[in-house]
């Protein structure tokens, strides 16, 4: 097992299982034919997608081998490996949508990927990411307060994380590859609630912990 999939050998049960369509969804602008997800763990958001008839032909990317071979079951492709070093000719193309959920972060070189993905889409394709903010409180709390920036197993800190957006940052990884960033959700949860609501929402940016993102091809 290699460094980078290494990362993954001790994720909690359930890490690679758990299905987000309902995250997905409300950025869709309705059912489409062909879809991709980066990091699809056991490919359980494609299916729970592919049930509710959003989505025709599904296909995944996994590094993990034996998430990749659960997802097998659930997928009509599922090609197993690092996006980062397989060929172009590897990936499914004249795709609607491509899913990228909490998986550019974990990349060397995020804004090539994005790049890449972006040629695989068709006149009026997409792309769906969910990237963490680094700029929520509960990061930037204990790094200010206390000089802390510990890594964990999971969450914005996850240590597999090797890159760090903003919402401005998260934007201008999308636009450099000449898509248009049409949607930014940033749900807000738990503790962060209360300040958002105090603040009307101007805090918003520091009580959200990630970004919903659409970005599509106009």
């Amino acid at each position: 097992m290699d460094a980078v999939r290494e990362l993954y050998s001790d994720k909690p049960a359930g890490y690679f299982a758990n299905a987000r369509d309902m995250e997905v969804v409300p950025l869709l602008a309705g059912a489409v034919e062909r879809a991709l997800e980066l990091g699809c763990g056991e490919g359980a958001t494609l299916a729970r997608m592919k049930e509710q008839g959003l989505v025709r032909w599904a296909a995944g990317v996994e590094i993990a081998p034996e998430a990749a071979a659960q997802a097998r079951a659930h997928l009509d492709r599922v090609i197993a490996g690092n996006i980062e070093s397989l060929p172009d000719s590897d990936l499914p193309d004249e795709l609607d949508l491509v899913l990228c959920l909490d998986v550019l972060e974990h990349l060397i070189d995020p804004w090539g990927v994005v790049r890449r993905l972006k040629a695989r889409l068709r006149a009026g394709g997409a792309i769906i990411a969910c990237i963490p903010n680094i700029r929520h409180l509960g990061t930037l709390g204990p790094l200010l307060l206390n000089g802390r920036f510990d890594y964990a197993s999971s969450g914005t800190l996850d240590r597999g994380h090797l890159r760090f957006f903003t919402r401005a940052s998260a934007t201008t990884l999308f636009e450099q590859a000449g898509l248009a960033v049409t949607r930014i959700e940033a749900p807000v949860q738990g503790k962060s609630a209360l300040l958002d609501t105090l603040t009307l929402g101007f805090a918003r940016d520091l009580c959200a912990y990630r970004f919903l993102i659409r970005a599509e091809i106009r």
